[in-house]
């Protein structure tokens, strides 16, 4: 709260500074510790706390209810209480039971924002969903967004707090199937990338969320995923389609860590197979424009490059500064470049893993130069192939030959 007082955003958001600086100049935006303080006689309460995932899938609940008992007793009467987290069905039973207040409704507004384009995401949605079984509450909610011009999307709690969950495990689920598409391109020498244009050129599938990659990952998809899972399972159904989606992601990572080993010349049986290989890594985060380390495919990937004995350093423009606390943490064991050349210096094997377009842009003649082999494991098909072989690498990246 102190940062943020003092204007400083402490994550990495396209377009965020300007907009919280903005508001705070103009007196329309304060930061306050403790939620009864903020909640204290206002019309609407916003709870946007975590949902963090328990060990059998499901969503832990403990920070909703910890926000609805502290601002239960100040609400004023009238006031409309809105989720914005995303929670399992039910959850707006359960902050209406917190609250202990009639008087008060409690709407289910989930959100549908992608990192590193928040901003552009809630200023054009493609659609505001609110759910509520009370419709003049539903109303009130629906009038905040009058100046977007967006659909809303009305109805009942259940189904909007189911909304958000299928949202995402849909998603999930196409960047699943165009990585296990990828692995059958591979086997049968066809191209992704013409692939996924000729299918995603089709209306009903659309080319949204088909490309391959390292696998998917951040704070919502692996958790939302899951929690669809062990929803289902709650209510007697086995989300098997689900949990398939969930399989391909693992295995994902583990086919990229065969394409290091193989580029490396190594296998990945027995022990420590990969000892003395120097693996050069081009991103941490699990997508370009944010500094989320959470559930990165990167990492996953390269722990277990590490678990095999490879000796990993690597670069992300969101380190170049320095190491904050949660990256220290979560970087342990690797070492962190301060440039993108400096992470390629001395590698056997040099690996994209995450799409940042400074990336893209590297020289591939002084990305070889300062490297000690030929090998590139591009795992988001950022260079052109035939350009990078050309250059004297030995190149391989997800479901093109």
């Amino acid at each position: 709260v102190a940062r943020l007082r003092a204007g400083e955003i402490p994550i990495v958001e396209a377009g965020l500074d300007e907009v919280v600086h903005d508001a705070v100049a103009a007196g329309r935006l304060e930061f306050v510790v403790g939620a009864a303080t903020g909640a204290e006689g206002a019309d609407f309460v916003f709870l946007c706390v975590p949902t963090p995932q328990d060990d059998d899938g499901s969503a832990d609940l403990s920070y909703l209810a910890a926000a609805a008992a502290e601002i239960g007793p100040v609400l004023k009467a009238g006031a409309t209480v809105i989720n914005k987290s995303t929670v399992p069905v039910g959850s707006t039973s359960v902050v209406e039971r917190v609250l202990q207040r009639p008087d008060v409704s409690v709407v289910s507004n989930p959100e549908f924002l992608r990192e590193g384009t928040a901003v552009h995401d809630f200023l054009n949605p493609d659609r505001v969903v609110i759910g509520c079984d009370d419709t003049t509450a539903a109303e009130r909610v629906a009038a905040l967004y009058a100046p977007l011009d967006a659909k809303v999307v009305v109805t009942d709690a259940a189904s909007a707090e189911t909304i958000k969950y299928a949202a995402n495990g849909f998603l999930a689920m196409k960047i699943s199937f165009a990585n296990a598409v990828a692995a059958m391109c591979e086997a049968v020498g066809a191209n992704i990338d013409a692939v996924m244009n000729g299918i995603g050129s089709d209306a009903r599938i659309g080319p949204a969320f088909l490309r391959p990659g390292p696998g998917w990952g951040g704070s919502c998809f692996p958790k939302d995923s899951r929690a669809l899972v062990a929803i289902a399972s709650q209510h007697g159904y086995d989300f098997s389609m689900m949990r398939g989606v969930i399989s391909v992601n693992d295995e994902q990572h583990e086919r990229m860590v065969r394409k290091v080993a193989a580029a490396a010349g190594r296998g990945v049986a027995g022990y420590h197979p990969l000892e003395g290989v120097r693996v050069g890594a081009l991103g941490f985060t699990f997508k370009a424009g944010t500094d989320d380390l959470r559930e990165s495919p990167a990492l996953a990937i390269l722990r277990r490059l590490a678990a095999l004995g490879a000796t990993v350093t690597g670069f992300d423009p969101t380190t170049a500064g320095g190491l904050d606390d949660v990256q220290a943490a979560r970087l342990a064991g690797f070492g962190v470049a301060p440039d993108a050349l400096g992470a390629l210096a001395d590698a056997d094997v040099a690996v994209v893993l995450t799409e940042w377009p400074e990336f893209a842009a590297l020289d591939p003649d002084k990305m070889l130069s300062v490297m000690r082999g030929t090998a590139l494991v591009d795992t988001r098909n950022l260079f052109d192939p035939a350009v990078m072989r050309a250059a004297g690498f030995t190149y391989d990246s997800v479901g093109r030959q």
